[in-house]
């Protein structure tokens, strides 16, 4: 489970940005907290701003992050690290990026992160807490590695470590048992763009190949009204789905039409079959999923429909979560979001983006209407049109 993440100095971010899925001590919706040990934690949490106020740039932080483990397995010692700096000041362009990441696995919470130019990682560590006390497992300073007891499965490897690689992924192929357990978190924790949902069609048709994959997406199809009754996977893995065939006094005739679904169905009943695969595994894994732009070409009570399997315990037993950003106003009304899953994104003089939650508004009762007062313009992350 995603416990918190900060990025700083990358693309549209410049100082320290964080989300955090830790709840405060307001009381709105309880079933949307989780149990983690003794603590809670939220099982969504949605970004609201204007265009380019850098909604899209922080939720592929948490993405890039992901990529730049897989890049420090793959990389050779002559790869340049991709390196995305805030270009706006002439003092952060050279500056390093800055990731870290939260998160509970099997019942430990593990604080990771690191800080990269093009050419080397500057610093990494790793902090693990059980109970209540977090230490340290192991700290880097360019290519000083000091590694701690706990963390037995780091030792003799600080001079395999070349200074484009991250210390944690050479500990990983090192068959190392703590590294092992933080690659396989971020393995499963997905991202997805919205307006790009294609890139996950592969994926979901694999599943409905798998029989015991077949029937839960057909049920979540059905609960979602998308109109069609039963799909299949052809051998050139097109998509065909069967809707019902009435007479001509418009009864059911028990028969059955036969549609392609890339070509005759609709690009919203397209997305919703797309992202279907990562969203059922997500849920099925207890996982963490990001979605960007997850109203795109969607229905809201669909977006709402969405939403709402992740706050149902029935739907969501193992308490994955969802981040999203979106435009739907919808679901700040409709949504039944707690004020600290609500989070805006609006740019400072400098074009650097500033992410701040709703719950640090002052003032603000849960019984306002968060909708109404967004469109106003009283919570900023709104464009500003002459």
């Amino acid at each position: 489970m995603l416990i918190q993440f900060t990025v700083a100095n990358y693309r549209s971010i410049l100082a320290p940005m964080t989300l955090s899925m830790e709840p405060t001590s307001i009381s709105d919706f309880p079933e949307n907290l989780m149990d983690e040990g003794k603590r809670k934690l939220l099982t969504s949490a949605g970004v609201y701003g204007a265009n380019s106020s850098g909604k899209s740039n922080f939720l592929d932080a948490i993405a890039a992050m992901k990529r730049m483990i897989q890049f420090s397995f793959q990389a050779s010692s002559h790869s340049e690290i991709p390196y995305d700096p805030f270009l706006k000041k002439v003092d952060s362009s050279k500056a390093p990026t800055y990731f870290e990441i939260v998160f509970s696995e099997g019942g430990t919470r593990f604080r990771y992160g690191f800080e990269f130019n093009a050419t080397l990682i500057e610093s990494e560590w790793l902090y693990e807490t059980e109970k209540r006390s977090e230490r340290p497992l192991f700290l880097r300073a360019r290519d000083v590695i000091e590694v701690f007891p706990k963390f037995k499965e780091g030792l003799k490897l600080e001079s395999r470590t070349r200074p484009n690689a991250l210390f944690l992924t050479v500990v990983d192929q090192f068959n190392g048992s703590i590294a092992g357990r933080i690659d396989r978190w971020f393995s499963v924790l997905r991202s997805m763009d919205g307006m790009q949902h294609i890139s996950a069609r592969g994926y979901t048709t694999r599943l409905l190949e798998i029989s015991r994959w077949t029937g839960p997406l057909v049920e979540l199809y059905r609960k979602l009204d998308l109109g069609f009754e039963d799909i299949r996977v052809e051998k050139d893995f097109s998509l065909v789905t069967k809707q019902k065939l009435f007479g001509s006094d418009c009864l059911e005739t028990g028969e059955f039409v036969e549609f392609d679904a890339r070509t005759q169905e609709s690009s919203g009943t397209n997305k919703v079959i797309d992202m279907s695969g990562p969203i059922l595994d997500t849920l099925n894994t207890g996982g963490c999923i990001i979605v960007d732009e997850f109203d795109a070409k969607l229905h809201p009570l669909l977006t709402l429909a969405i939403l709402r399997l992740f706050q149902n315990e029935e739907t969501n037993p193992k308490h994955a979560q969802l981040i999203f950003a979106t435009h739907d106003s919808n679901l700040l009304q409709h949504g039944r979001l707690r004020r600290d899953q609500i989070y805006f994104t609006e740019k400072d003089k400098v074009g650097a983006t500033q992410l701040y939650s709703l719950v640090e508004y002052g003032g603000v009762r849960k019984d306002r209407s968060f909708e109404k007062d967004y469109l106003q313009g009283r919570y900023g992350a709104i464009p500003f049109i002459a």
